[in-house]
Parts: structure tokens; sequence; C-alpha cells
């Protein structure tokens, strides 16, 4: 599989939470509502977010962004909770093409970090940084998300 997705695009992050917690918000869709998509993060409305959290199942986020939707689907390829998650990556009006995303978080004694590399086809190249830069806000908005959750009001 490592032919057809020879570009890759890998930020890292590291949270002041437990890994299952940080785990978790990659399954839970209130969760991905806060830090991967919505008006905290880009100029867009959430349409609906639905996940089948198992290995086999499938995801489905619909936003609209500019009065149009965009539909992000794929498919959760490998699950091992804390440690990994692999699912693809695409949006429903540009299939066939697609990407795999590949979290690995580790244990620190702080916390943990997190690791995400998006897989992509060769002719996704020029995309890498915009990939990088992406993803890194939608970690460091997860890492906002944790921290107020866990921050006495």
């Amino acid at each position: 599989m490592a032919t057809s997705f020879p570009v890759h695009a890998t930020v890292t992050h590291k949270y002041a939470a437990a890994p299952e917690r940080v785990f978790d918000a990659w399954l839970d869709t209130g969760m991905i509502g806060k830090f991967m998509f919505g008006p905290a993060l880009r100029d867009e409305e959430i349409v609906q977010l639905k996940t089948d959290a198992r290995v086999g199942g499938t995801f489905s986020f619909i936003v609209r962004r500019e009065g149009i939707e965009i539909e992000h689907i794929g498919e959760y390829i490998e699950i091992d909770r804390p440690r990994r998650l692999l699912f693809s990556w695409a949006v429903r009006q540009d299939l066939p093409d697609s990407s795999r995303i590949l979290i690995d978080i580790t244990t620190l004694s702080t916390g943990c970090e997190l690791t995400l590399t998006q897989e992509m086809p060769a002719n996704w190249a020029d995309f890498v940084e915009r990939a990088k830069s992406a993803w890194a806000k939608m970690l460091h908005a997860l890492a906002d998300v944790l921290q107020r959750r866990i921050t006495p009001i």
C-alpha cells in the first residue's frame, strides 16, 4: 500500500491528557465538532457528523462552506486504543481521490504525544504544506478543548 501513498504530511503535538482521552476524541462526534470542524477553526457550519467507530465502520462529516456542502468520508482500517488509529480520508465530491490518516499516540510521563501522518497519492505533493498546516491547527484546537474540559471554572 505504501506505493499508492508515497507522499506524507506529518505533524506532532504533545498533550497534558491521558492517551485514552486523546484517542477517544477522534471517534466522538461531539469532540470532532470542536476540534476538526466548525466556526472555531474556519468559516463553516457543521451540518452532520456521523461515525461507526469500528474496524470496517465508516464516518461522514458534512460541513457547509460558502453555501456549499462538503462531505468528508472514510473507513476505519485499524483501531488499537489508545495507541493507533488508521482510516481512509476523502471528500465525496473528489472520489476516487483519497488518502489515509495514521495517528500514533505515545504515552509520556506528563500525558502523551500524538503523531499524525496523512499518506497521499503522488499527485498530492503540492498539498503537503497545506495539509500540515490544517492538521497542526486541528491538533492545537484539540489541546485547547481537552484543557478546557479539565480546567476548573
